[in-house]
């Protein structure tokens, strides 16, 4: 597994735990406050500078109908706020990790963790005030460390905690979103609109730079226990809430619709997994999950994530992952 571009796989293994102490962070330029925790230091492993993976801050996006050389397979981010639909692009997602944007009148942080294939949308008010978010650099569970610009708290961006900083404990608002291939949007949402780059020769925005990973058979900077009796790299479909339940995409795709109290989880085909091969779209079809519950005959879209079996033991070590 590589990220191409971003940072040689040498500086990768590096640098870890054995810098992980506030000391080293303060080094590094960081004003957050060290003295509020929620994690143990030696959980968060240092892999690059903060910020060298941009944040996407002033996003650009053109209308539906426009031309684009999007293929119908490719995977996106949908969210939907007030009406207002935008699609996110992972062939750019994965290459950004973070944009702050507002849709539909409300301040979003659209997320994207690679490694987790952890895609989630933050509600990014913090006491009262928009905050934009940024890439810390820092791992914790081979997953993506945020941090607000505004008291540089770092956050967890699986669970959306605060982890170290003026914010550690609080818990950020995620807002329901879906992975979609780009055919089923435009279809859905022939008003909306897609995210396009700033600037098309900053990287290889057709491109994987992550070939062959959801395929590994261990995930990448994790050092934790992994899932018993179930591969870790599977994906699986986390509902949030209350009630968290999980369950194999291998057992929903075959069920095609499962249902658990009043929500229901549906499988359809037709979306390359961004994660497989080098072109994007040549990707094997990992299919389409939409979560809902039904309300007056409507259905109201529940906040969930196709991750990694890996991740879900990590953080949520309770919850048992329906395979059959």
């Amino acid at each position: 597994m590589r990220h191409l571009a971003i940072i040689p796989i040498v500086s990768l293994l590096a640098v870890g735990p054995a810098l992980a102490n506030p000391s080293s962070w303060a080094r590094e330029g960081w004003k957050t406050d060290f003295d509020k925790v929620n994690v143990d230091f030696s959980e968060i492993r240092t892999i690059i500078p903060r910020d060298q993976i941009p944040s996407i801050d002033n996003p650009e996006f053109i209308a539906v109908g426009e031309e684009t050389d999007l293929p119908d397979r490719e995977p996106v981010m949908s969210v939907v706020i007030n009406g207002d639909a935008r699609a996110y692009p992972l062939r750019i997602m994965m290459w950004h990790e973070i944009v702050n944007d507002t849709i539909g009148g409300t301040p979003v942080a659209v997320t994207y963790c690679p490694l987790c294939n952890a895609s989630i949308v933050f509600d990014r008010t913090i006491d009262g005030e928009p905050v934009e978010f940024g890439t810390s650099g820092k791992l914790r569970n081979s997953d993506l460390v945020m941090y607000d610009r505004a008291s540089q708290t770092w956050w967890q961006q699986f669970s959306g905690e605060g982890l170290i900083g003026e914010h550690a404990g609080d818990t950020l608002t995620m807002i329901p979103s879906r992975l979609d291939s780009w055919g089923r949007f435009k279809k859905d949402h022939p008003d909306g609109k897609v995210l396009v780059p700033n600037d098309e020769r900053m990287r290889a925005y057709w491109r994987n730079p992550y070939a062959a990973y959801d395929s590994a058979a261990a995930p990448f900077l994790f050092d934790g226990p992994l899932p018993v009796g179930i591969p870790a790299m599977e994906r699986v479909v986390m509902v949030r809430g209350d009630e968290p339940f999980a369950v194999t995409l291998p057992l929903l795709e075959r069920e095609k619709r499962i249902e658990q109290g009043d929500i229901v989880v549906t499988w359809n085909a037709g979306q390359a997994s961004a994660l497989d091969t080098a072109t994007i779209a040549e990707g094997r079809d990992v299919g389409n999950v939409e979560a809902f519950r039904m309300v007056g005959g409507e259905k109201l879209p529940v906040v969930h994530d196709v991750t990694f079996a890996f991740v879900v033991n990590a953080f949520e070590p309770k919850l048992i992952i329906r395979t059959k």
